[in-house]
């Protein structure tokens, strides 16, 4: 298969550009969508993947010949990410949908989430590993009620970076003046939500590509970079926590071989800061204290680990170290609790149970657990809290949880892989909720 040959400056990682090793090497960029139905958030995908010649001719052709049938007088490029039949046939994507590609600067996760109220849950669940959030408005409406819900969530979800692309620019005639003022209504709002991201705002139309991947010759008043230029260029080198070392034990090594007799490692990912041979560090919640001997990887031993690296660590001293337990450096302990305050999406159509118990999963420990309050629901069309103790499907709540053993905690505001947590119902191994510690 070969690629599509639209002409323009950036073009998709090929053989030819660097080695498979570089590629591997490359700094990776997680980002999700978010805006109103018909906003344009699969148009807009379609199109960053066609003009940084990310998809294949054949893809280019079946969708060109589905549009086709379908009597549309252009090639409609959100068909690359609405694959579901569903979504084809009433225009919407109900999925999320993940796509991946890259150019010579970066690599790139895309999840295109979608806009509907009831799919909220899908949106917390694209979003919560995300970087980078792109805030689709559409130049005739302006900020509207959903755009304040999916910034309100990417707020909870601390995703650090928000880009909005004001979109259909084409049909406010490429005035300049109708996105100054779509500016400052967000500015207005996002003030209200004492949000400390960073927010850059582009004028673009999905459909006809300004401002996508080259730049608009219809908004030369707009001197700012393309969506692919900031994607490129946005530094997301101090979105990880480096400053707390965390790290959840998920598996124990223990070669069952003469040569490695007395190895003794701690297997996992590092969910914040960074190790170095030679550091003290406390192993939680027994509180015993030792010394890093080795961080070792499949390619051999390292001096220092940072987060999200994953690594196997040998400590100087025997402890009694299983799958759950949280190794963090002894200069900076974390707070052990069974008691938690939590934010929660709820995903399944059964409501929660009050004083109900479930299972909670938290990096890589599992305990039971019971809801011993729902303090408030949240309206997330008016960012109102309301006094209601029943929670649905795509609700947001705060909860008190109270665990049957001790939680090696933080805030997720603080580190969001140790301040995360799950909830899964005992009867149906369901996950039913995704919370947000406070």
């Amino acid at each position: 298969m070969k690629q599509t040959v639209s002409d323009n400056k950036h073009s998709a990682v090929s053989d030819q550009q660097f080695s498979s090793k570089g590629y591997l090497e490359m700094d990776l960029l997680r980002f999700t969508t978010a805006g109103s139905v018909d906003d344009g958030k699969s148009t807009l995908i379609g199109r960053l993947l066609y003009d940084s010649k990310s998809i294949f001719e054949d893809q280019y052709e079946s969708i060109k010949a589905t549009s086709e049938k379908r009597g549309e007088e252009y090639v409609n490029l959100a068909l690359l990410t609405d694959g579901l039949r569903a979504e084809r046939e009433q225009g919407i994507t109900i999925d999320v949908a993940y796509r991946y590609f890259a150019t010579p600067k970066r690599k790139f996760i895309i999840a295109d989430t979608p806009g509907h109220i009831q799919y909220t849950r899908n949106m917390v669940t694209g979003a919560s590993t995300a970087n980078v959030a792109l805030i689709l408005i559409d130049a005739r409406k302006g900020v509207i009620e959903q755009t304040m819900r999916h910034t309100y969530i990417a707020s909870l979800l601390k995703i650090p970076h928000i880009i909005v692309c004001v979109n259909k620019m084409d049909l406010a005639d490429f005035k300049e003046a109708t996105f100054i003022q779509i500016k400052s209504d967000y500015e207005k709002f996002i003030k209200k939500l004492e949000s400390t991201v960073d927010v850059k705002f582009i004028p673009m139309s999905a459909l006809k590509g300004d401002n996508v991947v080259d730049a608009s010759s219809s908004m030369k008043w707009y001197k700012g970079k393309t969506l692919l230029g900031m994607l490129e260029d946005i530094d997301i080198t101090h979105d990880q926590n480096l400053n707390d070392m965390r790290f959840p034990v998920q598996y124990v090594i223990r070669p069952m071989s003469h040569e490695y007799h007395d190895y003794r490692g701690y297997a996992g990912r590092i969910a914040g800061g960074v190790l170095k041979k030679g550091d003290k560090v406390t192993v939680l919640p027994g509180g015993h204290s030792s010394t890093i001997r080795s961080i070792d990887t499949a390619n051999g031993s390292l001096d220092e680990a940072f987060a999200p690296m994953s690594v196997t660590l040998t400590l100087n001293d025997e402890i009694d170290i299983s799958r759950g337990d949280m190794i963090v450096a002894s200069s900076n302990i974390a707070e052990v609790t069974q008691d938690l305050e939590v934010m929660i999406c709820w995903l399944t159509d059964k409501k929660l149970q009050l004083n109900g118990k479930y299972y909670l999963k938290h990096t890589s420990k599992e305990v039971r657990c019971v809801v011993k309050d729902v303090q408030y629901k949240v309206n997330i069309s008016t960012l109102e809290n309301v006094q209601d103790k029943t929670v649905g499907l795509n609700e947001i709540a705060r909860l008190t949880l109270r665990t049957t053993a001790p939680l090696v905690i933080d805030k997720y505001e603080k580190n969001r892989s140790s301040g995360s947590i799950i909830l899964i119902d005992e009867s149906t191994n369901v996950t039913v909720g995704a919370g947000m510690i406070l």
